[in-house]
């Protein structure tokens, strides 16, 4: 069962707010659609929701609908209801597509599919010109071709997203599309895991795993997860580095729970499980994120332990992360890191 005790608590009729001081939401920080996307995609994989998560599932839709212009995608809502940007192509749009397609593809009732469909096809017709956003984007695509698989928008963001990433290069020192890592970086690799696999492209496929797999050898340290820091890394940095983001342990997972479901090679369950195990305390400061009496997750593992304060984004990471191995049979068909 989803511990929807966090979740709850940094709810309201609105959405989510984006930060908390330890457990406590900060609310003079209102709200992201980056986070509620997230939360989108997992309430999206809960096949029966309670009444409460079910009415949170509605409210982060219309939070979603209501930040949409054309195409486009408000991020920030302040406290007081009020936009504090205007509509574009970031990140967030990416994950607002990525929340949408999961929503359409997946979720219980049957016209919040239909309504989700519809606004993922109005946004799956743009292009943004940042790579990570075309990665979050094409990750709700993915999902969108897991129930309705000639859907042409869904189709052709996909591949428009394996291009954005180009080639992998060949040699083994650096098999990586950027000159150094960034954060959520798993979602690449499992982009064109995706797409090699639905579209079909043999190539992409061969090229997501064999970069996948460099990653999950550069993040692994002494039979746990070492994961890229928040200032990301150069091809000369190794583990271990601080402050490591729960983000980049769920998106590890995320990309292993598809290629196992892809290729039906049960190692990458192995990285799915160090994952959880990372936020439980296999981890560089031997310490928990998740917090027991909460049900939140702290913000960051630092070398002298954990950053105390519970946010929306953290505590969504590690919910996806456990949803992978609790729900495996029914999630490792359609994932995405959260």
């Amino acid at each position: 069962m989803l511990d929807d005790r966090h979740l709850l608590r940094m709810s309201d009729d609105v959405g989510l707010f984006e930060h908390a001081c330890g457990a406590i939401p900060r609310r003079e920080h209102g709200y992201c659609l980056d986070d509620v996307a997230r939360g989108l995609v997992v309430l999206s994989r809960e096949e029966d929701l309670t009444p409460r998560l079910s009415r949170l599932q509605e409210t982060l839709f219309a939070f979603t609908a209501h930040a949409h212009e054309h195409g486009r995608f408000r991020n920030r809502l302040g406290y007081d209801r009020g936009w504090q940007d205007a509509p574009g192509l970031g990140d967030w749009w990416g994950r607002a597509l990525w929340g949408l397609g999961s929503t359409a593809a997946h979720a219980g009732r049957g016209w919040l599919r239909a309504e989700a469909r519809l606004l993922f096809d109005a946004g799956a017709r743009r292009r943004s010109p940042d790579q990570r956003a075309m990665v979050f984007a094409a990750l709700g695509a993915a999902e969108v071709l897991t129930r309705f698989p000639a859907d042409e928008p869904a189709r052709a963001l996909l591949a428009a997203a394996a291009t954005t990433i180009g080639p992998i290069p060949s040699g083994p020192d650096w098999p990586w599309p950027q000159p150094r890592l960034e954060y959520a970086n798993a979602a690449v690799a499992e982009v064109l895991i995706a797409a090699g696999a639905v579209l079909p492209d043999p190539g992409a496929l061969a090229d997501g795993l064999r970069a996948l797999d460099w990653l999950v050898d550069r993040q692994t340290r002494d039979g746990r997860l070492s994961v890229v820091p928040a200032g990301g890394w150069a091809p000369h940095q190794s583990p271990p580095g601080f402050d490591q983001q729960p983000i980049e342990v769920a998106a590890l997972a995320a990309a292993c729970a598809r290629a196992n479901a892809v290729t039906g090679d049960a190692r990458w369950t192995s990285t799915v499980e160090r994952a959880r195990d990372w936020f439980l305390g296999a981890n560089d400061a031997g310490m928990p994120l998740l917090d027991q009496d909460t049900g939140g997750c702290g913000d960051g593992l630092r070398a002298d332990g954990v950053n105390r304060n519970q946010g929306a984004e953290s505590m969504l990471a590690m919910l996806a992360t456990f949803q992978l191995l609790r729900l495996r049979a029914g999630v490792l068909t359609g994932v995405g890191a959260a």
